[in-house]
């Protein structure tokens, strides 16, 4: 019976993103439909631009793989009841030390080099997330805060660097390109429909990514750990568990897997560290993990929705504003936060009744 509660419970849990995607949908077509535009044709179009074409998909499935770390990097610190809105700095220093590691290192072989560049990500957005994680576990001190305030720092640090003559290369302030056997080859290599699209390997990256998020979840002792915490610290601790050391570990994997954006944008897309290349992708990393709802898989088909409107506002640059895609975008956000307190009642409510009637009938 409780096994039959908890799946009926996880079906009606992930019914929220889906409402809230097709509410938003529909209040998307309103603000369409002032702008003197057709709901329908808009969204033909914005759909025939990313999947219609192999080259549009490739594309979508590019934004996709930034998403997708920015994404997992915010999930795994609300998994701990951490909010880490620090991923834009976090992704701004993993992407800046990958153009180093490429560009110093580009006399390794690409066996040697690539792993290298991939675990300079890791290290950079760690060490900028662990600084917070440490102010948080032994401090106090807010992790919303301080991660904020460490974008600041980020971007601001990077800016210096990469105007240093050492390191910039003038003309559009970017760093030099790395080393060929640090780049990542495109999926046009293997697929000739992608042909011209910037997406790379660095979706496997990000796949990989998310099965290793939920392996430390689900099947390690410390993935055991970091959900106590996030569901009770107090009783976490009063269990045993070091919740202290749990916040720092959590900071630390959020803050790496947040880094790895720069393995696509450098390795797979750019091959060289471009001052503002980020966008806000941070920041969107947040929507992902909540229309994700925390789970890896979430988070994969969450930043495949997002992508795809991402790339889908490029692509309806004449026909409406990119604001409006912008607008959707938020509508879903607010769809998902507010779906989830009444589908949440609406579990609590349901699970009682339930409960109520298999007692009654046992009785």
């Amino acid at each position: 019976m409780l096994a039959k509660l908890r799946s009926e419970t996880l079906i009606l849990d992930l019914l929220v993103p889906v409402i809230a995607v097709i509410l938003s949908f529909l209040v998307g077509a309103l603000f369409i439909l002032a702008i003197g535009s057709n709901p329908f044709l808009v969204y033909g179009q914005m759909f025939g631009e990313c999947f219609g074409t192999g080259y549009g998909f490739a594309q979508v499935l590019q934004k996709t793989t930034q998403l997708i770390f920015t994404g997992l990097a915010v999930a795994l610190a609300f998994r701990v009841g951490l909010f880490n809105i620090g991923a834009e700095g976090q992704l701004y220093l993993g992407a800046f030390l990958v153009a180093l590691a490429g560009w110093l290192m580009g006399s390794l072989p690409a066996v040697l080099l690539i792993p290298l560049c991939i675990l300079a990500a890791l290290i950079g957005g760690a060490l900028w997330a662990g600084i917070p994680g440490l102010l948080k576990a032994f401090f106090g001190a807010h992790e919303v805060i301080t991660t904020i305030m460490m974008n600041f720092i980020a971007i601001a640090l990077m800016s210096f660097l990469i105007n240093q003559p050492a390191i910039s290369v003038r003309e559009t302030v970017h760093t030099p390109a790395i080393a060929e056997a640090a780049q990542l080859p495109r999926l046009s290599q293997y697929i000739s429909s992608f042909s011209g699209s910037t997406a790379s390997l660095s979706l496997l990256v990000a796949l990989i990514a998310a099965g290793a998020m939920w392996y430390l979840l689900w099947r390690t002792r410390t993935g055991y750990e970091m959900r106590a915490v996030g569901h009770n610290p107090h009783a976490a601790e009063y269990g045993g568990i070091n919740v202290r050391k749990t916040i720092v570990i959590t900071m630390l994997i959020s803050g790496g897997l947040a880094g790895l954006v720069g393995v696509d944008f450098v390795m797979g897309y750019k091959h060289y560290f471009e001052e503002g290349f980020s966008a806000g992708l941070g920041f969107l990393g947040i929507a992902v993990a909540l229309l994700g709802r925390n789970h890896p898989l979430g988070v994969v088909l969450a930043a495949f929705l997002l992508g795809t409107l991402n790339y889908g506002k490029i692509a309806l640059t004449e026909a409406v504003p990119k604001e409006i895609i912008e607008i959707l975008q938020a509508i879903i956000i607010i769809m998902v936060v507010t779906n989830s307190k009444i589908v949440k009642r609406w579990i609590v409510k349901w699970k009682k009744t339930r409960l109520e009637r298999s007692l009654a009938t046992a009785g």
